[in-house]
C-alpha cells in the first residue's frame, strides 16, 4: 500500500475518533505513518483528504448494510424502505458510526470550503445510492429522480441523524418512519 492509501486510512480512523474539527494533519501523519508532505502531494490539504475520507466512510457503511438484492420487500415497497431506514436507525448509536460525522459537517460547513464543496459534489452520488436500496436500482447520474427522490431521501436521513443526536429517545424507529410514510401515501392519493 502506498502513501495515498496509508493516508486516506489513517484519515478514516482519526476522522471517526476526533471529528473534523479537532483532526489535525499530524494526527493523521502519525496514525498513516506518513509524513506531513504526502497530504499537500496526494491530496492537496487536510480538508481534501477529510472530505475523501468522510466519503470512503460513508460508501463503506451503506454497504454493510448488505446487497441491495438481499433486502427484504419488492423495490419501492414500504417493506424495502422499512429495511432501508433500519440499517440507517440501528447504526445511528454504534461506536464508530460515521452519522455524527454528517451533523458537525452541517454546523461547521462554510468553515471548511475544500470538505464542503468535495461533500456538495458527492450529494447526488448519496441521493442515487439511497433510490437503488429502496427503489431496487440506483438510476443513471442525470435522471430526474436524482434531483427530486434522491433528494427527498437525502432530506430524510439528514433530519434523522440531526434528531438522533439532539434527543435519541425521540428519534423515531424504523417502523415509525415507515408508518408516518404509509399514512402520508394513504391520505394523498
Amino acid at each position: 500500500m502506498g502513501h495515498r492509501e496509508d493516508l486516506l486510512e489513517g484519515a478514516e480512523r482519526v476522522l471517526l475518533e476526533k471529528g473534523f474539527a479537532r483532526t489535525t494533519a499530524r494526527d493523521i501523519v502519525k496514525e498513516s505513518g506518513t509524513n506531513l508532505a504526502s497530504i499537500g502531494y496526494h491530496y492537496g490539504s487536510k480538508d481534501a483528504l477529510l472530505a475523501q475520507a468522510y466519503v470512503a466512510l460513508a460508501e463503506r457503511g451503506s454497504d454493510s448494510w448488505g446487497d441491495v438484492g438481499e433486502l427484504p420487500g419488492a423495490p419501492g415497497s414500504l417493506e424495502r424502505f422499512r429495511a432501508v431506514m433500519a440499517g440507517i436507525t440501528d447504526s445511528l448509536g454504534k461506536p464508530g458510526s460515521i452519522w455524527h460525522l454528517s451533523i458537525e459537517l452541517v454546523t461547521m460547513g462554510d468553515k471548511m470550503p475544500i470538505v464542503q464543496e468535495h461533500l456538495a459534489r458527492a450529494q447526488n452520488e448519496a441521493g442515487r445510492g439511497f433510490i437503488g436500496m429502496v427503489m431496487g436500482e440506483e438510476p443513471p447520474a442525470d435522471d430526474p429522480s436524482v434531483d427530486t427522490l434522491g433528494k427527498f431521501f437525502s432530506v430524510l436521513v439528514l433530519g434523522l441523524i440531526a434528531q438522533h443526536t439532539f434527543d435519541a429517545d425521540y428519534s423515531p424507529s424504523a417502523d415509525q418512519l415507515t408508518e408516518g410514510l404509509r399514512m402520508l401515501m394513504e391520505t394523498a392519493r
